[in-house]
């Protein structure tokens, strides 16, 4: 398989209700999948949460990882203390237990469901400066990267072409299993942040 870039810009993006705001899907696997119908391999969403306290909604079989974009977030999983999220930092919970969030934010949310493991990381771009995304050798049968331009406009130099990806949009890379790289950079004179999550598929 060769690897190739997708961008998704935030005109895409479907917007919906939960019991505490709100929450955009960014991404979800397979394309065709239906968050409603708890049919996606994976998901990629965004939450504002709007509510003081508010309960997240019941995912049995799913893992779930969340990342604070802005705001600030208690999480209180059942049976365990509660945990706060300053932006980008990140929680990883299963969606069958109950959590109850404290605090008005906006959030990054990954789900997978079982056979897929994954990551999020946050990553800082200096200003006017690029970095090195390195994908080594895989072992799993395969990986998506995803990344978020969460407050910046980016570009990325991927195969001898350069992509301009604006704020609020995202891009991905279903990578081969061959050693490949590619560039992420920062024009601006303001440090931009950029949410990276690794989807990966162990079948």
């Amino acid at each position: 398989m060769e690897s190739k870039i997708e961008i998704v810009k935030k005109e895409e993006f479907k917007t919906s209700s939960w019991s505490g705001g709100t929450t955009t899907q960014l991404l979800i696997y397979p394309k065709e999948a239906q968050y409603n119908e708890r049919n996606f391999k994976w998901r990629i969403s965004s939450a504002k949460v709007e509510a003081e306290e508010s309960t997240f909604t019941h995912l049995p079989g799913i893992s779930r990882i969340i990342m604070v974009i802005n705001g600030k977030l208690f999480l209180e999983h059942e049976g365990k203390e509660k945990i706060s999220l300053e932006p980008f930092q990140q929680d990883s919970f299963m969606g069958d237990i109950t959590t109850k969030s404290f605090g008005k934010c906006t959030d990054f949310n990954l789900m997978m469901k079982e056979g897929y493991t994954g990551k999020l990381e946050a990553i800082v771009l200096d200003p006017k400066s690029q970095i090195k995304i390195t994908n080594e050798d895989s072992k799993f049968y395969s990986t998506t990267d995803v990344f978020y331009a969460a407050n910046g406009d980016i570009d990325v130099k991927f195969k001898n072409k350069q992509f301009e990806i604006q704020q609020g949009d995202l891009f991905y890379i279903e990578m081969s299993k061959d050693k490949e790289e590619f560039y992420i950079l920062n024009k601006e004179d303001k440090e931009i942040n950029i949410i990276r999550a690794v989807i990966d598929d162990r079948y």
